[in-house]
C-alpha cells in the first residue's frame, strides 16, 4: 500500500466531524479534519435540547469542541472546502480548495446538509432564529406563544401534534387541498386555524419575527414560524464516490455509521433527520470507534 498522509479523513468540523475526531484521537489514529467554516446552524442564537451546553450559542459548543479535540497530538485540523475526492485502489485522495491534496485510509462525511430557502421576503435573514424547523431545538423558548406551521399535508399533521403540545396559539400556512377530510376535522378540534393563502413577507427584526403578511393582504402576528425545508447534500464527494442516497435523500449508512464505499463512513445531518447537536455527537461518535475498529482488524 502506499504511504499515505493520514489514517482517516474527516470532511467536516463541526459536531459529528468533532466528535469523530475525539474518538480517533483517543485512539492514537493520525486525523485530519477539513472545515471550511460555515456550519448550518450560523444563524441560530442559541442551542437547546443538549445537557451540560443547554443554551450556549451554537459557535461556543463548537469552539470548546475542537479546543478539546486538537489536545489529542495525532489530529490536525485545515480550514479548508474539499472540492473532489478519488478512490485508489486501497486509500482515498482530498482535493480542497487551497489547492492542497491529502490521502487516507478512511473517510468520515460529517458534511451536515443544505437548506432550500423559499423566495419569501424575510425568511432567510429569519432561519435558525424565529423561523425554525425542530420543537425539541427550539419549542421550548415559543411555549404558549403565538405561533406558525409552514407545511402541507402528512408532513404538517405530524408536526401540528408536537407543536400544539407546546402553544395552543398554533396556525397552519399551507397549500389548498392538501388536508383530508378526517385531517381537518382533527385540526378542527384542537382549535387550529388553516389559511391557504401564500406567504408573501415575514416581517422581523434582527430575525425575530413580528407578523406574517399574506399574498391575499392579510396581516398575522406571530413570534415564531415552523417551516420544514427540502434539502441538499451539503457536499456532493459521497454520491461521486458511489455512495447512496435513501428515499429521503440521506447518505445511506448500516448500524456501524458505514456508508455501501468500503472504507467511508458518514455521520450527522447528511445520514439523519434527528437534526440536533445531541444526535450528531452520539452519530459522530460511533462512527469514529467503528472506523477506529476497522482499522484495528485490517492490521491486528
Amino acid at each position: 500500500m502506499k504511504t499515505v498522509d493520514y489514517e482517516v479523513i474527516i470532511i467536516g468540523g463541526s459536531y459529528a466531524g468533532l466528535s469523530s475526531a475525539m474518538a480517533l484521537g483517543r485512539s492514537l489514529r493520525k486525523t485530519l479534519i477539513i472545515d471550511s467554516g460555515k456550519p448550518c446552524n450560523e444563524q441560530t442564537p442559541h442551542s437547546h435540547n443538549f445537557v451540560t451546553h443547554d443554551g450556549k450559542k451554537p459557535s461556543e459548543i463548537a469552539q470548546q469542541a475542537k479546543e478539546q479535540v486538537l489536545q489529542y497530538s495525532s489530529v490536525t485540523f485545515t480550514k479548508a472546502k474539499a472540492m473532489s475526492g478519488t478512490k485508489m485502489e486501497d486509500y482515498f485522495i482530498i482535493n480542497t480548495d487551497t489547492n492542497e491534496t491529502f490521502s487516507a485510509k478512511k473517510l468520515i462525511f460529517a458534511t451536515g446538509i443544505k437548506d432550500i430557502m423559499p423566495e419569501i421576503t424575510g425568511f432567510s435573514e429569519c432561519w435558525g432564529i424565529s423561523v425554525i424547523h425542530c420543537p425539541y431545538c427550539h419549542g421550548y423558548e415559543y411555549k404558549k406563544q403565538p405561533t406558525g406551521l409552514f407545511a402541507s399535508g402528512d408532513k404538517a399533521m405530524h408536526m401540528a401534534g408536537l407543536i400544539r403540545n407546546l402553544t395552543d396559539k398554533l396556525t397552519i400556512f399551507a397549500s389548498e387541498n392538501s388536508f383530508t377530510e378526517e385531517q381537518l376535522q382533527k385540526l378542527a378540534k384542537n382549535e387550529i386555524e388553516v389559511k391557504h393563502s401564500a406567504l408573501k413577507e415575514i416581517v422581523h427584526t434582527d430575525g425575530y419575527l413580528h407578523q406574517i403578511i399574506l399574498e391575499n393582504g392579510e396581516s398575522i402576528a406571530l413570534n415564531a414560524l415552523y417551516a420544514p425545508r427540502p434539502f441538499t447534500q451539503h457536499c456532493s464527494i459521497p454520491e461521486k464516490l458511489g455512495c447512496k442516497l435513501n428515499e429521503q435523500g440521506y447518505l445511506e449508512t448500516d448500524a456501524t455509521m458505514k456508508t455501501v464505499i468500503p472504507g467511508v463512513y458518514a455521520c450527522g445531518d447528511n445520514v439523519f433527520p434527528m437534526r440536533s447537536v445531541a444526535s450528531a455527537i452520539a452519530q459522530g461518535n460511533l462512527a469514529g470507534a467503528m472506523v477506529n475498529m476497522e482499522l484495528v482488524q485490517e492490521s491486528f
